[in-house]
């Protein structure tokens, strides 16, 4: 997922070596990438910037103590899966940490897996599903690292139940700007435990990750589709089943309207328990978990964005989301049995799918607003849409609990995420719906996501946090950043810098 870089010829970084510094900044540079193009995973924005790859955590050091000795900025990414500007750095270096992806140890007896912040969802799956096991919270797509997961706090379909990553974080070692190391847990270094993860990779890299992951035992789940007829019938299932179940997800239809409106599919999983699955453990292998790359055994999935491109537009996605609620009623409330991966990595499903908004690009914006607030809240959002004639092609609905993490986006309700296709007629007309819905969002309580954002301001993002989490994340800023190394083209555009 992350970006096919486009390389240039350029000079290194012309920053010289401070007075008195013993460190040697031309060996570091030479290390670093000639400029190339660093793309958002929404396409929408980029930086052309040297990239550097740590190995090692004296690569780590080595990266700090570089920018302290030249005042370069810099700005972590790790799968290169966020949809907005959270990785990129037009004002200096971004730092790629998928090679620094070793896991260290593992105890099969407890689950507790060791990790460095660049090994990714999918290699914890692919470890620990043989073991028994499974990654407590997961991402639409396998490709997130530890470090970029932690970062931005992800959630699962199952945060109502289990939370976010964070919760299951046993500890970590980190490193700050100033070359300090600290271990940190909810009882050790807790005020950097509790500002690192959510803080958006702001204060500080990740090295080391110690996370307990779930005992399994089976490779399936019983999955129930179940088709609603508006958005207030998908509220009412999700309150009633979700001590029940183990995941829940709904697809929204964006495009219907009136007693209509918000209607779509839930998707209800619940693990197997211990003998239920006469399957067990051979559909455990991972060859039996890997996704298929083609589509009836014959199309390649990597072509099949360029089979979708001729309803990429609002008349054929408004087609194709009505098929799909139309086609739901096949199988509505059928149980079947599906393979973990096939569930939970839905966007890894169709490889590029993306594509499909070419020549343009997409953004998505994903809410949060309190359950007593979440339907009224959005199905004014939806109507929005509709009356401004900008669709979203995509929304996805889940249902959330709060926190302990500083910069929190959880509430105790709902969130839904919605894919816009931007191109050059609509963009200001786009963003100017966002300044709308942000309106909508404030008005009933919510919060924003930093993962997806692309079009938050600095002023909407201070009315939607508690003034007292603010200024707490400014502090610890100031602690462990005090040169304001760590800058990414999200901190620049929602902190104001």
């Amino acid at each position: 997922m992350a970006t096919a870089a486009k390389k240039k010829t350029a000079s290194k970084p012309a920053a010289k070596k401070k007075s008195g510094s013993k460190f040697d900044t031309g060996a570091f540079e030479a290390r670093l990438t000639p400029i190339q193009k660093v793309e958002t995973w929404g396409m929408n924005h980029f930086s052309e910037s040297h990239v550097f790859q740590p190995e090692s955590v004296e690569d780590f050091k080595s990266l700090f103590a570089y920018a302290n000795a030249t005042g370069a900025k810099i700005a972590f990414r790790g799968g290169g899966c966020s949809y907005g500007d959270a990785a990129t750095n037009v004002k200096g270096i971004v730092v790629d940490i998928r090679n620094f992806n070793k896991i260290l140890s593992f105890n099969p007896k407890t689950g507790i897996l060791v990790a460095q912040s660049g090994v990714t969802i999918k290699q914890l799956w692919e470890f620990g599903i043989e073991k028994g096991f499974w990654p407590p919270v997961v991402s639409g797509t396998m490709f997130p690292t530890l470090g970029g997961a932690l970062s931005m706090n992800i959630h699962g379909k199952n945060n109502f139940a289990v939370g976010p990553i964070g919760d299951h974080i046993q500890e970590f070692t980190f490193i700050s700007p100033e070359g300090k190391e600290f271990v940190c847990s909810p009882t050790k270094n807790s005020d950097i435990f509790y500002s690192a993860i959510s803080g958006f990779g702001m204060l500080g890299a990740f090295l080391t990750v110690t996370i307990k992951l779930k005992k399994i035992y089976a490779g399936k789940m019983k999955v129930w589709p179940v088709n609603t007829s508006n958005l207030q019938e998908m509220y009412d299932y999700f309150e009633k089943e979700y001590k029940h179940s183990d995941y829940l997800v709904g697809w929204v239809d964006s495009f219907a309207s009136g007693k209509g409106l918000g209607r779509g599919q839930i998707h209800k999983a619940v693990h197997l328990k211990e003998g239920e699955d006469p399957g067990f453990p051979e559909n455990c292998k991972v060859e039996n978990q890997i996704l298929p790359n083609t589509l009836l055994g014959v199309i390649p999935k990597a072509w099949m964005w360029i089979f979708m491109y001729p309803f990429s537009n609002n008349l054929g996605m408004r087609f194709v989301n009505l098929g799909k609620w139309i086609s739901g009623f096949i199988g509505n409330n059928k149980p079947y049995l599906q393979g973990h991966a096939e569930y939970a990595f839905l966007l890894d499903y169709v490889p590029n799918w993306k594509f499909m908004y070419k020549p343009g690009a997409m953004i998505q914006y994903q809410s949060f607003i309190p359950k007593e607030n979440a339907v009224k809240g959005f199905e004014e959002i939806l109507s929005l849409c509709q009356k401004r004639g900008i669709v979203n092609w995509l929304a996805v609905f889940k249902k959330h609990r709060p926190d302990k993490f500083l910069l929190t986006h959880a509430v105790d309700g709902y969130s839904m995420a919605m894919d816009f296709p931007v191109t050059k007629r609509n963009k200001e007309k786009l963003w100017d719906l966002a300044k709308e819905m942000d309106e909508i969002v404030l008005k009933n309580g919510g919060r924003f996501y930093f993962a997806k954002d692309s079009t938050l301001r600095p002023e909407i993002y201070r009315r939607s946090m508690p003034k007292q989490n603010l200024d707490k994340f400014k502090a610890m800023k100031k602690k462990l950043d005090p040169k304001n190394i760590l800058e990414s083209d999200l901190f620049r555009r929602v902190w104001g810098k």
